[in-house]
């Protein structure tokens, strides 16, 4: 009974492994999306905007278009915000005792890794798209090259990280719940429609015997056989 399990967790309950935690595949994936949004939600808005000697004004070293730079911290920070609010999901999914709500977490948990990724898959296309087309002499002092380069990297590694997260809660919705546990449904014993006659101990019964009951007076309980002592 123990090893059954609902939407990849056991009964709610149960002791809290932090070993065993942060050995699990989603929960390594939270850890490195968490970083992966930190590298780049902190190259650029660290380095991302640089300045021109000739001009006290700051600008966008991808192609000087300042929207790119916003999506990029705009997408660290917001990534940064769900991966941690996702971990602790995790943490608290096992003492989740309904099974309707770990359903809508994992529903949760899938449609928004999904939605990341293709956000990060958008993300990459316009980094690397406007890091190319920009001009040398938009950047003489070479400000902001590594962190540039380092956000296009780590943006095209986290359309990986949330696509494999979001199939890995995928493949938790498709495990579903295990009804022998984690039934809604309770019925007395006895009430199934076939169920046999009510034993009070093992090996014993209580159905009358062939023929009438066993005194032959016919008055006695239906059911019911005396015993001898």
């Amino acid at each position: 009974m123990d090893g059954m399990q609902a939407y990849g967790a056991g009964k709610a309950g149960g002791d809290f492994d932090p070993v065993t935690f942060f050995q699990q595949p989603h929960a390594i994936l939270r850890i490195v999306n968490w970083l992966f949004s930190l590298v780049i939600f902190g190259c650029i808005a660290n380095e991302g905007y640089t300045n021109k000697p000739s001009e006290e004004r700051e600008f966008c070293i991808f192609n000087q278009n300042a929207s790119a730079c916003s999506y990029a911290v705009f997408m660290g920070f917001m990534c940064l915000l769900s991966a941690s609010a996702l971990l602790a999901l995790d943490v608290r999914f096992s003492q989740i005792s309904s099974v309707k709500n770990r359903k809508k977490a994992v529903l949760g948990d899938l449609g928004l890794s999904a939605f990341w990724a293709f956000m990060w898959f958008v993300g990459f296309c316009l980094l690397a798209n406007q890091w190319q087309n920009s001009r040398p002499e938009d950047n003489p002092l070479k400000e902001g090259g590594d962190a540039a380069r380092a956000a296009i990297t780590f943006s095209f590694f986290s359309i990986f990280t949330w696509g494999v997260q979001s199939f890995l809660a995928f493949q938790r919705y498709k495990l579903g719940a295990d009804s022998a546990i984690f039934s809604q449904d309770y019925a007395e014993p006895g009430q199934d429609a076939g169920q046999g006659p009510y034993s009070a101990f093992p090996g014993d019964t209580v159905d009358s015997p062939p023929g009438g009951p066993a005194d032959g007076t016919g008055d006695s309980p239906v059911g019911y056989q005396r015993q001898e002592y």
